[in-house]
């Protein structure tokens, strides 16, 4: 063979690559620009993170599930319940219209706060790892805090929604949104719960964001988090030496400095493929709570750098469908909704990650569906279920789902057909009365006097 013939068939299999890659495009493009595709992708995205979730907790668990009980599935078991649980709130936030939820959600932010005001009475809420933030009932708990970021998400929406011809002025904008998330702020740091408060200051960020406030107010809220956070890790001694074991790395390797240690070295284990699902040694006590807040380190030690791949595009595929969603309607207040919501749990993933991997103190948050945790993972599916929402009152997935029938999934679901957006009719403005007249107008304009003209 030639030298003209090899670089002919290259330049022949080269073209050919392009060329499939170019109907992939094309194909990628087509079924991106179907009505219901947010609608698939969101299902798709939620229905990954579940099963990988629950694989990764039975992996997890087990040992400490067989040292705390007869069972390998104890944890396990109550991770399905909760998942079953969630998924009856991921059906109800997928079912019922957005205007009541919308209509709901003053009560809900009421409810909420009511909550965290009842958990810190003694008697009521009860004290885990110096933290009361948890209602319990028997051998299941519930942390108030969760339903509180989705209320302050759906009623700050709605109030912001409703100002929003007006929010260029600061008191319009701040009141009483701002106000009312400082209540919720202060009720959380007397628990104390450090987690909590930042994710709630993640929804409050998103809301204000999405509103188009000023640049400026962003600077003031992050130094007022920054002395939050400050106050909150000087207040109790295990995060206060979280937060100098990140700031001093390998100071005391023996104490705070080995979790993230332990989660550094399961990473690394783990290599490309990993040491195969259930064969990570990590969660023989090596790394502490791994089923809870490090189970991103035992999906790199058992799945390596491929199920840590995952897991990344997951959550950034949730990230380009939630905006999606948001771009595509034309409701400002599912906008603003869809929007913090996705803000809200990308970031929450981000954080959990970032402390994983040494880049961030650690903080205790959860990696949304995927760790242990009963009231995150129903929270959690119940805003999965609102996303899925909004994304079929797209425009376009509207008049599809309003004129072809709700399809095979929304009959198996019972899932109503959404209704069209309708702009709130403009009031028009009142109608000034007429001035009286009185003689000395008569005066000036004679033509207007019972006289008639002169």
């Amino acid at each position: 063979m030639t030298a003209l013939d090899s670089s002919s068939e290259q330049r022949t299999s080269r073209n050919r690559l392009i060329g499939r890659l170019h109907a992939t495009r094309v194909a990628l493009t087509a079924w991106l620009g179907r009505p219901l595709a947010s609608f698939h992708l969101i299902l798709a995205i939620c229905a990954l993170l579940v099963v990988l979730g629950l694989v990764m907790v039975l992996s997890a668990s087990s040992v400490i599930s067989l040292q705390q009980d007869a069972s390998a599935y104890t944890v396990f078991g109550k991770q399905v319940v909760f998942v079953l649980i969630g998924l009856v709130l991921f059906w109800l936030g997928l079912r019922v219209p957005l205007r009541k939820i919308r209509a709901a959600s003053p009560a809900m932010l009421w409810v909420s706060l009511l909550m965290l005001v009842l958990v810190l009475v003694p008697g009521l809420g009860t004290e885990i790892n110096s933290t009361r933030s948890w209602f319990t009932f028997g051998p299941v708990g519930f942390q108030p805090v969760e339903v509180a970021k989705v209320a302050l998400a759906l009623w700050g929406a709605h109030i912001l929604v409703v100002k929003r011809g007006v929010l260029h002025l600061y008191r319009h904008l701040l009141v009483p949104v701002v106000p009312v998330a400082l209540m919720m702020f202060a009720l959380i740091m007397l628990q104390p719960d450090l987690g909590g408060t930042i994710t709630l200051g993640v929804v409050l960020i998103g809301l204000l964001w999405f509103a188009g406030a000023q640049l400026r107010l962003f600077g003031a809220l992050a130094l007022g988090g920054l002395a939050g956070v400050a106050v909150l890790a000087v207040g109790a001694d295990y995060r206060l030496s979280r937060l100098l074991a990140f700031l001093n790395p390998g100071a005391d390797p023996g104490g705070a400095d080995w979790q993230p240690n332990q989660a550094l070295y399961a990473l690394a284990d783990g290599g490309l493929f990993g040491k195969g699902l259930g064969q990570g040694p990590s969660k023989y006590k090596y790394l502490p709570n791994v089923h809870n807040d490090f189970i991103f380190a035992l999906i790199g030690e058992e799945l390596g750098f491929l199920g840590c791949a995952l897991v990344l595009g997951l959550f950034a595929m949730l990230a380009v469908v939630g905006m999606r969603i948001a771009t595509r309607n034309i409701d400002p207040w599912i906008r603003m909704v869809a929007a913090t919501l996705t803000v809200w749990l990308v970031a929450q993933a981000a954080i959990n990650i970032g402390y994983v991997v040494n880049l961030l103190p650690v903080t205790g948050i959860t990696l949304p569906l995927i760790s242990s945790g009963g009231t995150s993972v129903v929270i959690t599916l119940l805003v999965f279920g609102i996303l899925a929402n909004c994304a079929r009152h797209e425009p376009e997935s509207v008049a599809a789902l309003r004129s072809q029938g709700p399809g095979r999934f929304g009959r198996l679901m019972r899932l109503p057909a959404p209704d069209p957006y309708q702009p709130p009719a403009r009031r028009r403005p009142a109608r000034t009365p007429a001035r009286p007249r009185g003689p000395a107008d008569r005066r000036r304009h004679p033509r207007s006097s019972r006289g008639g003209t002169s």
